[in-house]
């Protein structure tokens, strides 16, 4: 069995046009050490595949909760289709494996790594939405983005990332976190920010974001994920 073979084994897709999944599995960093690629990167693809992911997720949680109002559901939508939730799906179908990534990229861990997972997951069901039409991609997404739904719901990822680290701490250590900044860079048009969330003066975690709430709420994300 081929590689992709595998690949579509996992995301239950048999994909009809080779260039789609190809463009899918291409980042733009690969086309810069491999001009003569044929294939285009996997930016308009992911552009796609991200509406693709929110209707098919949207779709189940209005079916799922009749009685829930807007707001709660949006929470809930946006816990599941976060950059973090999707570069943990990807990384459990190894879509990483697949990825034409340039030598520097490959050896990225951490947020870039989730970022690039995520992104390509989001070019995949995209692809998938050209090839095989809306039901075999929402299927994808039904099986593979939704059964993490348990644990946005036990875990309350629904909520604001900062609040829930606040009331987690709050609840464990009777303490409240704060929030420093610790390095921007860039231009005014395109700053960067990485801010540091503190627990009794000592540093939790990191986030990054190109603006200081962004940063913050990133820190709280990854804060949540070390204390629990």
């Amino acid at each position: 069995m081929a590689k992709r073979e595998y690949l579509e084994e996992s995301l239950g897709i048999a994909f009809k046009k080779e260039a789609l999944i190809k463009e899918a599995l291409t980042h733009r960093s690969y086309l810069n050490e491999n001009p003569s690629w044929e294939y285009a990167d996997n930016e308009r693809l992911e552009f796609l595949g991200d509406a693709v992911i929110e209707l098919a997720v949207t779709e189940f949680l209005f079916e799922k909760f009749p009685d829930e109002d807007e707001g709660r559901l949006t929470g809930i939508r946006a816990a599941l289709v976060n950059y973090q939730m999707l570069a943990a799906v990807a990384e459990r179908i190894n879509l990483g494996d697949y990825l034409y990534l340039s030598k520097g990229e490959m050896k990225d861990n951490g947020r870039a790594r989730e970022v690039i997972l995520a992104n390509a997951f989001e070019a995949v069901i995209g692809a998938a939405y050209l090839d095989r039409g809306y039901d075999v991609a929402r299927k994808a997404v039904n099986e593979l983005v939704v059964p993490h739904l348990d644990e946005v719901m036990e875990k309350k990822l629904y909520k604001d990332p900062k609040s829930l680290l606040q009331e987690r701490l709050q609840e464990t250590k009777k303490v409240t976190p704060t929030y420093r900044v610790l390095s921007e860079s860039g231009p005014d048009h395109a700053k960067q920010f990485v801010v540091g969330v503190f627990v009794e003066g000592d540093k939790l975690a990191e986030g990054e974001g190109p603006s200081k709430q962004e940063a913050e709420t990133d820190a709280a994300e990854h804060g949540l994920g070390k204390i629990s």
